[in-house]
């Protein structure tokens, strides 16, 4: 069987489909869980705290004799910066995105049919006839 042959049974199994979707629609859906994060959640957990803007939150670990103001304007001018509140931005991101990946699969699984237990096999002739002499001994 040859390279290409083998490429295409695997690119055409149903894991690899299933795969692909799931990254495609993935990646649409983590810009939306961005935006949700970036222009809704953020803002408000900035406006509880007291700071409005999260991705300007840093510490400037270098000389900054220009006194620049803004976390880009640190970076263009090649300042190092520890920028702290882009993190909190993410992780804020990355946990929001695990749990509704996390919902959105417990409902998944909830859809299901459950399977049912297959039936246990038939016990051979000479078992049941084995079983049936105990149960006749212990009367």
């Amino acid at each position: 069987m040859g390279i290409v042959q083998e490429f295409k049974e695997f690119a055409v199994k149903g894991n690899a489909v299933d795969l692909a979707v799931g990254v495609i629609v993935g990646a649409a859906f983590s810009k939306i869980v961005d935006s949700i994060v970036g222009d809704l959640v953020m803002p408000l957990i900035g406006r509880v705290i007291g700071k409005l803007d999260f991705s300007n939150l840093y510490f400037v670990l270098g000389e900054n004799p220009q006194n620049l103001a803004t976390l880009a304007e640190l970076r263009r001018a090649g300042i190092p910066v520890f920028a702290y509140g882009n993190f909190l931005t993410i992780l804020v991101n990355f946990i929001l995105l695990a749990f509704i990946i996390f919902m959105m699969v417990k409902q998944l699984n909830r859809l299901r049919k459950a399977e049912p237990a297959p039936e246990a096999p038939a016990a051979p002739e000479d078992i049941v006839l084995l079983r049936e002499i105990r149960d006749a001994l212990k009367k």
